[in-house]
């Protein structure tokens, strides 16, 4: 093999799953150059164009993680001030909720929070963003807002301002609750799926960025493959069904068992009692019940003489009275002797 051919060989390996299928339409591989040196320059030019498109997607997720990272820094860097320090009090009236980024809490936190902040001094300041309009709007600390306002009925609360466009504003909140321990798996999957929307980034990008296990998203994920009437009931109390049992619900539902699935979320977010292991119990397909055998009794005289049933292929009969072990055993010989007669007069047909 001379030098030339060496070279086409090893550009042809290095290009085998670039190589057009073989339900190509004819046009396309009309298209293709014959010659060996028309191949090479065809190859070449396909590797260059998948490792320039590789590099474009590298680009694009490290730029991705850069702006949430920047965006989440910025806001822990806020949050992290304890104090008064650099807190200034703001008119409740002004601040404005972004729909979808309050967490929900749960009775027994809620209530823990507005305890706590009846009795004591808000140590950690809410972050907002000035609008510009003379109203600000909350990136931070929707929850402690509610509370001062609704709970509590004061008029002023201590923030700390967010210097930074809406965007930037958006993806600290949200990338911050996505990677919040505390938060329910549902929560976690609502700000995955606000993330998307907003940002406008892929998928992988903030899996990528989040440096979340595979095992952990794929807990979170496993919520979007329930019915949306369930979503709607989980929505309300995230904190009443984890990850594992969503992948459970999420399994039973794919396999023709939705409705039992939703009825069975709807009792566990309604039922504090209840469990999760006996609301997967709930939403389980139940066995069938055996049908019962058809009976049909026979008469003597007025009298029961014997009942004949059928099941599951199998034919019974049963005899009453005193000499019944009698009557079955003569009885057995004359249905054996009709059953052969029967075939043995089909067989002549």
């Amino acid at each position: 093999m001379d030098e030339g051919d060496h070279r086409m060989s090893k550009l042809l390996e290095k290009t085998a799953a670039l190589e057009p299928s073989q339900q190509s339409n004819r046009t396309a591989r009309q298209g293709i150059a014959r010659t060996a040196p028309g191949r090479m320059f065809e190859f070449a030019n396909r590797i260059n164009e998948a490792e320039d498109r590789a590099a474009a997607s590298a680009a694009e997720a490290e730029e991705v993680k850069r702006q949430l990272d920047d965006a989440l820094h910025q806001l822990e860097a806020l949050q992290s001030v304890g104090g008064t320090a650099g807190a200034v009090e703001v008119d409740i009236a002004t601040l404005v909720e972004v729909p979808g980024r309050r967490r929900v809490l749960s009775p027994s936190e809620y209530e823990e929070l507005r305890s706590n902040l009846a009795k004591n001094e808000l140590v950690h300041p809410i972050v907002y963003r000035p609008l510009g309009n003379g109203k600000n709007e909350i990136v931070s600390g929707n929850n402690r807002v509610a509370i001062y306002r609704d709970d509590l009925g004061r008029t002023k609360i201590r923030g700390i301002p967010f210097i930074g466009d809406a965007r930037s504003a958006e993806l600290g909140a949200t990338f911050s609750n996505l990677l919040a321990p505390s938060l329910p798996d549902y929560e976690k999957y609502r700000q995955f799926v606000r993330l998307q929307k907003e940002s406008g980034f892929t998928r992988a990008d903030i899996l990528e960025a989040s440096g979340l296990s595979t095992s952990h998203v794929s807990r979170i994920l496993a919520f979007e493959k329930l019915p949306s009437t369930a979503l709607e009931a989980i929505a309300k109390r995230p904190d009443r069904i984890g990850g594992h049992a969503a992948e459970k619900f999420a399994f039973l539902a794919s396999n023709g068992n939705a409705e039992s699935v939703v009825k069975a979320i709807e009792a566990l977010v309604s039922d504090e009692s209840m469990s999760q292991k006996r609301a997967l119990e709930l939403a389980r397909p139940k066995p069938s019940r055996p049908t019962a055998p058809v009976t049909r009794t026979i008469l003597s005289d007025k009298k029961k003489f014997c009942e004949l049933s059928v099941r599951n292929g199998v034919i019974g009969v049963r005899f009453s009275g005193k000499e019944s072990e009698i009557k079955a055993s003569c009885w057995a010989e004359k249905i054996e002797s009709f059953i052969r007669a029967q075939i043995e007069a089909q067989s002549t047909q």
